[in-house]
């Protein structure tokens, strides 16, 4: 990433944030993102994730504390062109983010209001669009695409934009679950690659493929730490109306009935347990 200093991350300080003047949303709230992590949250509606994202993104400023992305404060308005620009936020619902009656056009947007000069802004839309699979899309309309692939196009047009985060509000929600598999396929592309990643999502196999997972409960972090740790909590995911993945679902009730694996959050992992055990017999 070209254009953001080497302070790639994010901090929010003593954060509190009200839509109405007068329930807090959160207060108080301590979160840093260091740059290059893949971070999931999690956590019930109204605890806050889509509000944490729209900061980040500085959609939203804070109302007390401050919100510091790539070492800018977002509350200076000196700096929300340069930050909205860095740190791409891709919502649920495709239709609220596509523009353009064609893909390239659509891709080409975002860039374009960055100033980028032909022939690079073409050369950006070729190359965001083989990072989420569609090359040779160029001039298909975005009306006849699947929600899957139109997930697919507002990504590409943030990625156009070269920033340094992806932000991925309930990204996958509206999505079948073969669009869901295409698109973490690509997110964990992007990761690989070096890209910072926020996700929201309510899928706990999407979780499972963080490095990170912070679930919230009513603006506050109630739990921090990586899948492995945090999805096995299945109580106390219960209690916050969170499922746990059904790997780790299962793993718990084999342990409970005397069954030697560990717990798992994943399935590939739980096979690998169940084959193990296996041969030991």
């Amino acid at each position: 990433m070209s254009h953001a200093s080497d302070s790639q991350f994010v901090n929010f300080r003593d954060t509190a944030f009200s839509y109405d003047g007068k329930t807090l949303v959160f207060d108080g709230l301590n979160l840093s993102v260091p740059q290059g992590q893949f971070l999931c949250l999690l956590g019930g509606n109204g605890s806050g994730k889509s509000t944490i994202a729209k900061h980040i993104n500085a959609l939203l400023v804070p109302d007390a504390g401050e919100v510091e992305v790539f070492g800018k404060n977002t509350a200076d308005p000196e700096f929300t062109y340069f930050i909205r620009s860095n740190a791409g936020l891709v919502f649920q619902n495709p239709d609220d983010q596509l523009v353009a009656s064609l893909i390239e056009n659509d891709v080409a947007f975002g860039p374009e209001n960055l100033g980028i000069p032909n022939p690079e802004l073409r050369q950006r839309v070729t190359d965001a669009l083989a990072e989420v699979g569609l090359q040779g899309f160029e001039e298909h309309e975005t009306f006849a695409l699947s929600g899957g692939q139109k997930q697919r196009v507002a990504i590409a047009g943030i990625l156009a934009m070269d920033p340094a985060i992806l932000i991925l509000d309930e990204a996958t929600a509206m999505l079948d679950p073969r669009g869901r598999k295409g698109l973490m396929r690509v997110v964990r592309q992007l990761h690989e690659e070096g890209m910072t990643i926020v996700m929201i999502t309510h899928f706990m196999e999407e979780a499972a493929q963080a490095q990170r997972i912070v679930v919230l409960d009513k603006g506050r972090i109630r739990m921090d730490g990586v899948p492995d740790e945090v999805l096995v909590r299945a109580e106390e995911l219960q209690e916050l109306s969170l499922e746990v993945p059904f790997a780790c679902r299962l793993s718990l009730e084999l342990r409970r009935r005397g069954v030697d694996v560990r717990p798992c959050i994943t399935e590939e992992a739980l096979k690998e347990e169940l084959c193990a055990l296996n041969s030991k017999m």
